[in-house]
C-alpha cells in the first residue's frame, strides 16, 4: 500500500497562536524543497484552504467530522495523500476544541487519533519563559492516547529567548522542540467580517512571504519534523454509495470575487459523476454558459452588490435560465443573490435576481454560526421529504423571505438543542439556503439535483 511519507496535524494551544500564518510558511518551505504537498484543514473553513491552495498550487481539502461519517472521511483522506510526500493538516481552534465540550468530537485531537497521524503542537512564546513548560505538559497529559510528536514555539523574540523556552519544555516534558517562528514583518493575514480575506486578494507570493519561508528553514528543524511524522499506514475507510450518472449535464459555476466558496471534493464528486463544469462570473460576464445546472456559491456578494446589480444582462440571463427550469443552487452568498434585494452594511439597497422572493440585510454581528442539521419538509434540490442534511452556517446577513421555508433546522450541542429555526427556500427548480453542505456526507443527494436538471427545457 502506498502512503504519504509524512503526515501531521499542526495544532495550536489556542486560536490566537498564529496557526494559519505558520501553516502557510511551512507549506511554502516544504514546497520549495520540491516535495509533493497535500494540504488539509480540520473543519468547514473555506478561507484557510484557499490560502493553502494559493501557496502550494494543490487543492486543499476539508476534513470535517461533523458532516462526514468516519469511514467516508478516512477514505477521502487516504485518496488524497497516496501520491503525496507530505500531508500537512491545519488544525481548528485549539488542539482539544471541537463541537461542544467533548474533546473527542470534531476536534483536531480527535481527528489525529482517527487518522493515526501525530500532532505538532504550536505554542505561543510571547512574554513567557518557564511557564511554557506547564502549558505543554497540560496539553500532553490531557489525553495520553494522543501522539504529540513535537513542539514549535511561535512569536519568539530572539535566539536566546528560544533557548530558554526550549530548555524549559525539554526539561519538564519529554517532547522534542523542533524550533521556533520568529517575528516577521509583512506576513500578517488581513481580516474582514467573515474572517481572513480570500486568497484571491492574497499577497502570499510576495517577497516577504518568500523570506518568511526561508527564515523558517533556519529556525525550524524541518527534516526532523518529517522524520518524526512518518506515516506507515492509512486509516481504514470506505466511500458511501455514489450518485447516479450525471453524463450529459453541464454545470455553470459562479467563480469570481463575489462567489468562490466551494469544497473541492464537492466539485470532484460532480465531475466523477460525469458532470461538465464551466466557470463564469456574475460580476464580469455578460453571457451565461449553456447549462442545465447552475451553482451560486458562498462568498462576499455584499461587497460587490453594486456591480452585481448593474450587470443587468447577466441577471436577465439567470432569470431566464430559472424560467427554463435550469436547476439552480444558491448557497449562502448565492441565496442573497437569488433574493429580491440586498441591503449592504452602509444601508444601500441593491436589486438582485428576484428568483426567491425575499430581502437580505447585512448586520454587524453573526446571525448564525456553527454546525446544524436540517430536515426537509418537501422535495428540494437535494432531499426527499424527511431526509436530513448536516451542514455549517456562518453569516452576518439575515434573509427575510416572502414564502414558506422547506427545512426545519436545529443546532444541538452536548446533547442539548440550543435553537430551532426554518430555512431553505425552493422556487421551481431553484433552491437557496444558508447551509454550507459537503456532498460526500451522502453523495446520492446529487441524484435529486441531476433529476431536476434533466427536466430543464
Amino acid at each position: 500500500m502506498s502512503a504519504a511519507r509524512s503526515a501531521f496535524i499542526l495544532a495550536a494551544t489556542g486560536s490566537g497562536c498564529g496557526k494559519t500564518t505558520v501553516t502557510l510558511g511551512l507549506l511554502r518551505a516544504l514546497t520549495q524543497r520540491g516535495l509533493r504537498i497535500q494540504p488539509f484543514k480540520v473543519g468547514p473553513d473555506y478561507l484557510d484552504t484557499a490560502w493553502h491552495t494559493a501557496v502550494t498550487g494543490v487543492a486543499s481539502r476539508n476534513l470535517d467530522s461533523f458532516m462526514l461519517p468516519t469511514a467516508t472521511l478516512n477514505a477521502l483522506f487516504a485518496s488524497h495523500v497516496r501520491q503525496a510526500d507530505v500531508a500537512v493538516i491545519e488544525g481548528v481552534m485549539g488542539l482539544y476544541d471541537g463541537y461542544g465540550t467533548d474533546p473527542d468530537y470534531c476536534s483536531s485531537a480527535a481527528l489525529a487519533k482517527q487518522l493515526g497521524v501525530p500532532v505538532i503542537l504550536l505554542v505561543d512564546g510571547k512574554a513567557v519563559s518557564t511557564s511554557i513548560a506547564a502549558t505543554v505538559m497540560g496539553f500532553r497529559h490531557f489525553d495520553p492516547a494522543l501522539n504529540i510528536a513535537g513542539v514549535i514555539v511561535n512569536r519568539v523574540n530572539s535566539e536566546g529567548h528560544f533557548q530558554l523556552l526550549k530548555q524549559a519544555i525539554e526539561k519538564y516534558c519529554p517532547l522534542p522542540v523542533l524550533g521556533y517562528v520568529p517575528h516577521s514583518a509583512g506576513v500578517a493575514l488581513p481580516e474582514r467580517h467573515l474572517g481572513l480575506v480570500t486568497a484571491r486578494e492574497s499577497v502570499v507570493q510576495s517577497d516577504a512571504w518568500r523570506d518568511f519561508a526561508a527564515r523558517l528553514e533556519q529556525t525550524l528543524d524541518i527534516s526532523r519534523l518529517l522524520d518524526l511524522t512518518r506515516l506507515q499506514t492509512l486509516p481504514p475507510g470506505q466511500w458511501p454509495e455514489m450518485p447516479a450518472s450525471g453524463e450529459g449535464l453541464t454545470l455553470a459555476l459562479a467563480d469570481d470575487e463575489a462567489f468562490n466558496f466551494y469544497y473541492p471534493d464537492n466539485l470532484m464528486l460532480l465531475e466523477q459523476a460525469g458532470v461538465r463544469i464551466v466557470r463564469f462570473s456574475p460580476l464580469h460576464d455578460s453571457t451565461l454558459p449553456e447549462c442545465q445546472m447552475l451553482w451560486l456559491g458562498g462568498g462576499y456578494p455584499e461587497l460587490h452588490a453594486p456591480a452585481l446589480a448593474a450587470n443587468h444582462t447577466m441577471r436577465a440571463q439567470i432569470r431566464a435560465a430559472h424560467q427554463r427550469g435550469v436547476a439552480i443552487y444558491g448557497e449562502c452568498g448565492g441565496l442573497m443573490y437569488l433574493g429580491t434585494t440586498l441591503t449592504d452594511a452602509r444601508g444601500a439597497v441593491h436589486n438582485m435576481l428576484d428568483i426567491i422572493p425575499g430581502h437580505s440585510q447585512m448586520g454587524k454581528t453573526l446571525t448564525r454560526f456553527g454546525y446544524c442539521e436540517a430536515q426537509a419538509r418537501e422535495h428540494t434540490l437535494f432531499t426527499a421529504p424527511g431526509e436530513r442534511l448536516r451542514g455549517h452556517e456562518f453569516h452576518y446577513s439575515d434573509f427575510t423571505p416572502a414564502r414558506q421555508a422547506v427545512f426545519d433546522c436545529h443546532k444541538t450541542r452536548d446533547g442539548q438543542t440550543l435553537k430551532r429555526w426554518e430555512g431553505g427556500w425552493q422556487v421551481g427548480n431553484t433552491f437557496g439556503s444558508y447551509l454550507h453542505l459537503h456532498f460526500a456526507q451522502r453523495p446520492t443527494m446529487l441524484n435529486h439535483w441531476f433529476a431536476a436538471a434533466r427536466s430543464a427545457r
